[in-house]
């Protein structure tokens, strides 16, 4: 079968692992599973949805434990987020970005107990959590957030903005600001516009209580797209996890491979 971490993909995150402990020399023990076999099965879950401990020992990756507590240290050492940045700098140095706008969305998804957990109004009030994504103009995702299922959008436009990292890839400073930001009624907030407008940025947000045919479906679809790629990653459609930052994880490397998709889309 295919390998799923091909070795270009893994050339690119391989220098942003945190190197491994040294091993004691009198008493070294079991020699730890190799990075690009745990990396596999972390990819595997994200892929599947599969329980961790139902990993099939045919494909190599080990004890799925293992594979978990890689997804955890890489998470807390900012390996994806970095990963994410380094394919947003190679889209960027080869043109692709559209920073004439950026587009924000969100979409619900069950969870089971757990920090970041609430009521979901839109799913008779059962626990879920909230994805939260602003995408460029073409709908390369640059941030992602993950909140409870009972946040308002609006909450999360500026932290949305601020969560843009600077993207490097070109001579000068990094870019990080679009030129306008859309979204739909969910972000409709004077304060936010008035937030924006000071940062440089045209706020296109349809008001409340307005009449439909604002015209901004014709560009945001793209984030509704992103969102729906996004969630084809089977992990990503419930949340198993309790703790938050293991969710994010699998967030921030669905969104790298969503770039990763796009950046092998030019070859």
């Amino acid at each position: 079968a295919k390998p799923l971490v091909d070795d270009e993909l893994w050339d690119m995150l391989e220098p942003i692992l945190p190197e491994a402990k040294p091993r004691r020399f009198r008493y070294p023990g079991r020699k730890p599973m190799d990075n690009r076999r745990a990396l596999t099965g972390i990819l595997f879950v994200l892929k599947t949805g599969i329980g961790w401990e139902d990993l099939p020992q045919e494909m190599g990756c080990g004890s799925g434990m293992t594979c978990w507590r890689r997804l955890r240290d890489w998470q807390a050492a900012g390996v994806w987020q970095h990963l994410h940045e380094v394919l947003l700098a190679k889209l960027h140095g080869a043109n692709q970005l559209d920073w004439s706008r950026a587009v924000v969305d969100s979409a619900s998804l069950r969870a089971l107990k757990g920090d970041k957990t609430g009521p979901n109004p839109t799913d008779r009030a059962k626990t879920g959590s909230k994805h939260h994504l602003i995408t460029d103009g073409r709908g390369i995702p640059l941030a992602s957030l993950l909140t409870k299922a009972n946040v308002n959008d609006n909450t999360q436009l500026r932290a949305l903005v601020q969560a843009i990292p600077p993207v490097r890839g070109k001579l000068g400073r990094p870019r990080r600001r679009p030129k306008r930001v859309q979204g739909d009624r969910g972000y409709d907030s004077r304060a936010d516009r008035n937030w924006l407008r000071q940062r440089g940025i045209q706020p296109l947000l349809a008001k409340r209580n307005t009449p439909h045919g604002s015209g901004l479906g014709v560009y945001r679809w793209v984030v509704e797209r992103t969102l729906s790629w996004l969630h084809q990653f089977r992990r990503l459609r419930i949340r198993y996890e309790r703790q938050p930052e293991l969710h994010e994880a699998f967030m921030a490397f669905g969104c790298a491979l969503i770039c990763w998709r796009f950046l092998n889309s030019l070859c």
